[in-house]
């Protein structure tokens, strides 16, 4: 139990700075994330990750630039929705919501909170 709390804190502080506030967008004075379709790819910084996310709605050039915020790598736009097979559970920031496909649920939950979203979990 004690290591999933220090698990939680670490993915909340992870979420709360680096790329978070890029994929935040405005919430935390990143980059505006504009464009229709979605981006995945994978998150991490130094704090935490890799996790598999997709994010929506996410244009190419704002993918292209979350590909290249911290330790993101392999970013992929696509013109429709992101999927729901395997969902872990989804942050919603109000003008797009991150998609998590691994991690630890409650620690997700945590980060999200920290953005200034509200956790969906998966069904």
């Amino acid at each position: 139990m004690k290591i999933n709390q220090i698990l939680g804190i670490a993915v909340a502080v992870a979420l709360f700075g680096g790329s978070s506030a890029v994929l935040a967008g405005g919430h935390e004075g990143g980059a505006a994330i504009a464009g229709e379709g979605s981006c995945t790819f994978i998150q991490e910084n130094m704090f935490a990750g890799p996790f598999n996310v997709c994010q929506e709605p996410v244009g190419a050039d704002s993918c292209a630039e979350i590909g290249q915020t911290d330790d993101n790598a392999d970013a992929v736009h696509a013109d429709g929705a992101c999927p729901t097979e395997g969902l872990v559970g989804t942050c919603d920031l109000g003008d797009s919501q991150l998609h998590y496909f691994t991690g630890d649920a409650g620690g997700l939950e945590i980060g999200c909170g920290f953005q200034g979203g509200d956790w969906i979990a998966a069904e």
